[in-house]
This record gives structure tokens, C-alpha cells and sequence, in this order.
């Protein structure tokens, strides 16, 4: 089935808003056996006509976003009825919902805001309970169109639950009326390998298994996603010989944030982690407190910035850090071992490193960062990484790789 989405908006041509809805679909769309065939951003005004009508000319589905609001740039809704030649009749409900919404605000509803529940005549109203532009679903068949249009409005807070609990049941009646396959979709997500060092070792792992699968490889997350589309009955082997290319590098199925696969391996083991951060500032206790139930393995975080506040409250003594300078492999180790005798925590992680743009030398250029980890029970251990990039990236590969080495304590590769 050819599925198209059109994004309109100038304010995504102009960079002013970021356009996350094309992943969005990408991602719920293959869990349904669909895919996205063509993907375009258009500005507000007359061209959306224009490129609404050459979708019809080809595709079963299209999803339209943006447009619905009440100013005078919001005009998916007019052009789409004019397009098919429906006429826009105000909707009664529609109408109650917008005017309680203000109601319950404590203000009196903007006559601008009446465009908004003019729907296209024999369209079906999506209620949108997060803002006051309803979507609005074309069958195929109105108007003599052979598209299944889905208009539904820009914002990502309001067109996800749409999407979610409308516009997905609709489209699963649509693929059960076509008699269509739904092919399996796993996505693995390993950290600690190159992209072809792990594309390689996959495709040699599942060289000998016979079938017609699809393999796909894409950075994320400072890790490596695997992707493998086939058919239901074929997935059994393919899933075991793409997690046993490299056990220790195999973070989760279907999940890429390593935070949240530590959080569950710490839970398993019933134990806990403390933080000493320097260079990320407390990124690592902020990645792990993201993640549900991190308070049953999250003792306390430190960020020792300045060379005193690592002497005061981790005990890095002074003439270590004359000695060796803060960034060091003495320094993320005394760093963990005092965050661990501190906390009381059954492991603690340390980073000590030089963020940029400008603090570097010879001997320790910007990028470089020490990550300590201790554990009871375990000699206290540093490795050191060098990360060429920006500030923001810099933390956040640092964070990641101190969550992951971590994991592998935890997972007893170490």
C-alpha cells in the first residue's frame, strides 16, 4: 500500500519549528506493516492544493499535518475541501467542544476560533482533547477519491494521541479490508561497535539462514541500531543469531537509551548506583532519573566542578590533583572511590574530562575524559576516551559511555 505525508507549515521550512512527525510515523507506521513512501514539507498557502492533489494521483493513505488552526494561515482544512469539492459545514459538537475549552479557561472563545469546526461534508470528526483543532478522516470513496486522507493538526502534544487512538485503528481496518501481510519488525540496539564492524559480523551471522529478510543499520543514541524486516515465521532465528554476534555489545530489543536498560539490570541485581560527575555537569544522574523506577537504584549524584569541591566532598586529595591535574586517570579513580564510600551505593561512576570549546593542552586536548567505576567487591576501574565534537555532544557520548560501562559491570562482562 503506498502511504505519503505531507507536513505543511512555514515555520518548518524556516527552522523555526523542528519537524519530528515523518520519525514519528515512521517508527508506528511499520509496526501496523506500512511504510511511508514519499515524505514532503510544504509552506502554508495555496500549494498545498497542489501537492495534495498529486498524492491522490498515487497513493492509498495520506497523512496531512498542520493547518487547522484559527489564524489566517491555517488552510489544510479549506484547501482540502475545495480540492475534492466538499462543502464546509460547521460541526455542533465540535463547535461545544472549543467553546467549553475556553470556558474552562476562564475566557471567552476568539471568533477566529469558528473555522475550526467547519468540517468537510461526509468527513469523520477525531476529537482532540489537548487543543481545539479536531483531525478529520476522508474515506475513500468521498468525493469519488480512492484515498484514505487523514488531516490532523501540527503540534506534536495533540496529533500523537490522535494518531495513537484514532487514526491507528482506522488504519488496521484499512490493511484487514486490503487482505495485506504485516511483516515483523525487530530493531537491536548495541553499543561498543563500529556500524560496519557490526554490519559485518550480523550479515556473516545470518549469511547461512535461508528466507527473505531485510537488514538495516543506523546510528543512535551513541550506539548502533540493527534493523531486520521479514516474515513472521522467520523471525525466531534471525532474532537469535543477531544477539549472539557480540552478547556484551548487545544492549536491548526495541529500546535505545542505555539508561533504561541499566536502570532494569540494576533493579534485577538489587543494586544501586551513586554519580561523581565533573565535565557533564550531572547528565548521568539526569539520564538515569529519567527512567521509571530509577529511585530504587539511584542513591545520589555529586557534581564536583571545581578542584575543591572534589577534596571537600569526595576526598581527592590535594596534592593529587597538583600532581596529576584534575583530568586523570588517579583523579576519576579517587573520584569514584569516594563517591562509593560516600553513598554507600553498591557502585559509583566518576567523570573528570575537558568539554571545550577551549581548556586544553598538548598533553590533554579538549574532548578527553577519564571515567572511573567502582564497585564492592572489585578493583576500582578507569578508562579513558577522547571525543572530537561540540560541547552538548561531548557530554552526551561521555554520559553514555560511563551508563554502558556501567551496564557491563552489572551484566558480568567485567
Amino acid at each position: 500500500m503506498e502511504l505519503e505525508v505531507i507536513n505543511t507549515g512555514t515555520e518548518l521550512l524556516l527552522g523555526q519549528v523542528t519537524n519530528t512527525h515523518v520519525g514519528y510515523f515512521g517508527e508506528k507506521l511499520l509496526d501496523l506493516g506500512l511504510r511511508i513512501n514519499r515524505q514532503i514539507t510544504v509552506p502554508d498557502g495555496e500549494i498545498i492544493k497542489e501537492i495534495l492533489a498529486e498524492a491522490i494521483s498515487r497513493a492509498d493513505i495520506i497523512l496531512v499535518t498542520g493547518g487547522l488552526g484559527p489564524t489566517s494561515d491555517d488552510l489544510t482544512r479549506e484547501l482540502s475541501a475545495e480540492l475534492l469539492e466538499l462543502e464546509l459545514i460547521e460541526d455542533e459538537g465540535v463547535m461545544g467542544a472549543i467553546r467549553l475549552r475556553f470556558e474552562e479557561a476562564g475566557v471567552a472563545m476568539p471568533a477566529a476560533n469558528r473555522r475550526q469546526a467547519m468540517v468537510p461534508e461526509g468527513a469523520e470528526v477525531l476529537v482532540n482533547n489537548n487543543g481545539t483543532a479536531p483531525g478529520l478522516y476522508l474515506t475513500a470513496g468521498i468525493a469519488d477519491c480512492r484515498t484514505h486522507i487523514f488531516l490532523l493538526p501540527g503540534p506534536p502534544r495533540e496529533l500523537y494521541p490522535i494518531f495513537q487512538q484514532f487514526v491507528v485503528p482506522r488504519l488496521e481496518a484499512i490493511i484487514a479490508a486490503k487482505g495485506a501481510s504485516v511483516p515483523v519488525c525487530r530493531n537491536y540496539f548495541f553499543m561498543g561497535l563500529g556500524e560496519s564492524e557490526l554490519a559485518s559480523r550480523v550479515e556473516c551471522a545470518l549469511g547461512n539462514i535461508a528466507g527473505q529478510f531485510e537488514l538495516g543499520f543506523c546510528l543512535k543514541g551513541g550506539g548502533v541500531i540493527v534493523r531486520c524486516i521479514c516474515k513472521e515465521g522467520e523471525i525466531t532465528a534471525l532474532d537469535t543469531a543477531i544477539k549472539s554476534v557480540s552478547p556484551e555489545d548487545y544492549v536491548a530489543e526495541g529500546e535505545f537509551a542505555v539508561e533504561v536498560n541499566l536502570v532494569k539490570c540494576l533493579r534485577i541485581a538489587g543494586e544501586s548506583v551513586a554519580t561523581a560527575e565533573s565535565c557533564t555537569g550531572g547528565l548521568i544522574a539526569n539520564r538515569i532519573t529519567n527512567v521509571p523506577g530509577s529511585s530504587r537504584v539511584f542513591d545520589v549524584g555529586y557534581v564536583t566542578y571545581a578542584d575543591q569541591v572534589k577534596q571537600e566532598l569526595l576526598g581527592v586529595p590535594r596534592d593529587m590533583l597538583e600532581d596529576f591535574g584534575a583530568v586523570s586517570e588517579p583523579v576519576a579513580k579517587a573520584m569514584a572511590e569516594g563517591c562509593l564510600e560516600r553513598s554507600g551505593a553498591h557502585h559509583a561512576i566518576s567523570l573528570t574530562g575537558i568539554a571545550g570549546p577551549d581548556g586544553g593542552s598538548e598533553g590533554k586536548p579538549v574532548g578527553v575524559v577519564w571515567i572511573g567505576l567502582a564497585s564492592r567487591g572489585y578493583d576500582v576501574h578507569a578508562r579513558h576516551y577522547r571525543f572530537k565534537t561540540d560541547r552538548l555532544n561531548f557530554k552526551e557520548r561521555a554520559s553514555g559511555k560511563a551508563i554502558d560501562l556501567l551496564r557491563r559491570r552489572v551484566s558480568g562482562y567485567f
